[in-house]
Formats: C-alpha cells, sequence, structure tokens
C-alpha cells in the first residue's frame, strides 16, 4: 500500500493531505504504521497523539467548559429545589391549644355585646404565650377560624385559613409564604437570581457579538437576544425582592408587619420581636450552618410563640411555671415569653446583651401605655 511508504515526517506534516483520513486507516492497522522502521521514538508518540486525540471543538475536553457546566447544573437543581419546597410546604395553622371549643364558640356567639365577648377571650387566652394585641388593645381573634391568634400569625383570605407568621401569599408560588417555608422563599430568591445573573453573564459575550455583526445570519442570534434581556430583566426585579427580603430577616418583621406594626399592651412597636440581627437570622435559617444553603426545614421554634423585647411586662400574662424573670440589661428589660419554649427558642434568649437592635434604635420610642379600649376587633 502507497501509505506503508510514507516515513513519519511527512506523515505528521501539517500540509500532507492524507493526514485527515488517517484516524479511519488507523484504525485497522495502526500498528503497522506506528512500528514504521522510518520512525523514531519522538516521531512515534507524535504520531500516535496526532492520530489518537479527539477534535477539540467537538468534545468538553477543556476545563472551563467543566466547570460551566458544572456550576449552571448546581444552580439549576438548587433552584428547582428550593422552588419546589416553596409551592409544596404546607403553611401551618395556630396549634389546638388556640382553637375554640365548641363550648366557647357558642357562649361567645350568645353574647352580643363586644365588652363580654373580649372577657370570655381574655379569660380564655390567659394561659396562652400572646402579646400581641389589636390596635384598639383588644385580644386578636378569628371569627372565621374561631381561633385565638397567635403572635404574627394573621388570616389568609385566599387560603382561608389562619398562617403561622404569615409574611404575604405568593402568586408566583401559588402558596403562602410563612413559618413552615420561609426560608425556602429566602433560598428561593437566592438561587434563582444567582441563575439569572449565570446566564446574563455567559450570554454577555454573544449579546456583544449579535450588534457587532460577530455571530453567523441564522436564526439562534435571535434567541442570544430574547435570552440576554429575558435573565437580564428578571435579575433586576429578583435582586430588589431579594435585598429587600434580607432586611426583613436582618429586622425580623414580616412584610405584613412592615405595612402594620405589632401591637402590645404598651402600643406599637416595629421591632418588638427583634433580637438583633445574628439571632433574627438564626431564628430563621436555623444554628447549624452546614444547612444554611439547603432547602431543609431548619427555623428555630414552633411559629406559635416568639422571644419579645418587651420594655413594659403584660399584666395579664401569668408568670411561667419554670420562673420567668426579667432581664436588665443596659437599663431596659426583656421578658421571656409566658409559655416555657421549646430548646431551639431559649437559645435565642441566651444572651441578655443581644436583645437591642444592633443600631441602637430598639425600642426608644415605647412609652408603657396601655389601651384601655376593649372593643371586639377583628383582624385579617
Amino acid at each position: 500500500m502507497p501509505s506503508f511508504m510514507l516515513n513519519c515526517s511527512q506523515l505528521i506534516s501539517a500540509d500532507n493531505p492524507f493526514i485527515d483520513e488517517l484516524p479511519l486507516w488507523i484504525g485497522s492497522s495502526g500498528k503497522t504504521v506506528i512500528k514504521s522502521p522510518n520512525c523514531s521514538p519522538k516521531q512515534r508518540k507524535t504520531l500516535c497523539r496526532r492520530i489518537t486525540e479527539p477534535q477539540r471543538t467537538t468534545t468538553v475536553e477543556n476545563m472551563a467548559e467543566k466547570i460551566y457546566l458544572l456550576a449552571y447544573h448546581v444552580l439549576f437543581i438548587m433552584f428547582v429545589w428550593a422552588y419546589w419546597q416553596t409551592i409544596f410546604t404546607k403553611p401551618l395553622n395556630p396549634l389546638k391549644e388556640f382553637h375554640l371549643s365548641h363550648s366557647d364558640k357558642e357562649l361567645l356567639e350568645r353574647e352580643d355585646r363586644g365588652e363580654s365577648q373580649q372577657e370570655i377571650l381574655r379569660r380564655l387566652a390567659k394561659d396562652l404565650p400572646i402579646y400581641t394585641r389589636t390596635t384598639s388593645g383588644a385580644i386578636r381573634y378569628c371569627d372565621r377560624c374561631y381561633v385565638v391568634k397567635p403572635d404574627r400569625c394573621h388570616h389568609c383570605s385566599v387560603c382561608d385559613k389562619c398562617i403561622l407568621k404569615m409574611d404575604h401569599h405568593c402568586p408566583w408560588v401559588n402558596n403562602c409564604v410563612g413559618f413552615s417555608n420561609y426560608k425556602f422563599f429566602m433560598l428561593f430568591l437566592t438561587y434563582s437570581l444567582l441563575y439569572c445573573l449565570f446566564v446574563t453573564a455567559t450570554d454577555l459575550q454573544y449579546f456583544i457579538q449579535f450588534w457587532t455583526n460577530g455571530l453567523p445570519d441564522t436564526q439562534a442570534k435571535f434567541h442570544i437576544m430574547f435570552l440576554f434581556f429575558a435573565a437580564s430583566m428578571f435579575s433586576v426585579s429578583l435582586a430588589s425582592l431579594f435585598a429587600y427580603h434580607c432586611w426583613l430577616v436582618c429586622k425580623n418583621r414580616s412584610t405584613l408587619e412592615v405595612f402594620r406594626a405589632p401591637a402590645f399592651r404598651h402600643g406599637t412597636d416595629k421591632n418588638g420581636f427583634s433580637l438583633g440581627v445574628s439571632k433574627n437570622f438564626r431564628q430563621v435559617f436555623g444554628d447549624e450552618k452546614k444547612y444554611w444553603l439547603l432547602p431543609v426545614f431548619t427555623s428555630l421554634g414552633d411559629g406559635c410563640s416568639f422571644p419579645t423585647c418587651l420594655m413594659n411586662p403584660d399584666p395579664e400574662q401569668p408568670a411561667s411555671p419554670s420562673g420567668n424573670a426579667a432581664i436588665k440589661s443596659d437599663g431596659e428589660t426583656h421578658l421571656f415569653p409566658a409559655k416555657p419554649l421549646r430548646e431551639s427558642q431559649s437559645r435565642l434568649l441566651s444572651n441578655g446583651l443581644s436583645w437591642a437592635e444592633s443600631e441602637g434604635t430598639g425600642n426608644k420610642d415605647c412609652q408603657g401605655t396601655i389601651n384601655p379600649a376593649m372593643t371586639m376587633e377583628k383582624e385579617t
């Protein structure tokens, strides 16, 4: 065969017209050429590498491409996981201790006067860990669910249920965002923002080529333009929403509490539940750092009772059986919740110095006044 007479220098030369056909021909009798006496060991090694290497343009051999694919799929999987958890995690409702019994319902319905109804609710709520009131000082009660509302609990008109630590009802996930899935919602915003930023950054070079006529004249270039605009616009909207909810986490507030500050016996206090940035963050994401970035439930507490930062004790709340006492630090008095908390909540109260907000604006506006109005008031 004439090809056997070619020496190695001819085989590996750049202008050899047969070099592109060598891999196909070598497949059946490659050893004959490689072991040709005309080939030196160095030329034989070069020839083997030239023949057996796959084309770089059709394989994922480049390290940058591997990193790109790995980062893309990690962000995509975490985004879908967090989105799934946010959608399908059922919002928690108040515990049975907050529900009225059948006899209490009938007794409450028979009373026509608001003051009499309020007296009944006060009797039912005296053993419950409740600190918040309506703006008029009445016990928070839901006449649709027949429950004495726990702190930070609100009735969702879409779900027609009382949701623990309700933040808002989100149409994008078709679910209420509250105590049970607020961490998942935060991670959903985090990974969706990172995903959109990643797509925007990797598509930028091709978007520039589109305007400089550096791309082939095919329909694919319009797909690149649409992808860049969609990813960049979603990035802007998600960044603003993510920043807003990060601020809420640091302040230990919900969206509803921003529009209407929680009311206590001494009056409204927008920072009533704030324990400091660090403990506020841990209340949502938990104490275990290894789970902070995973869409698994690690929030502290039970959703019905929360550590509060109160200047004045509530005279209607009895002392805790475990020895409820006030903690004084820097001239302020901070009270433990009346009902003993589970261990995860108690850890939030372990350091009295961390009760105040880091900015020092915690409760300067609290006057300690009590609104004597006891008219019946229903909230949503």
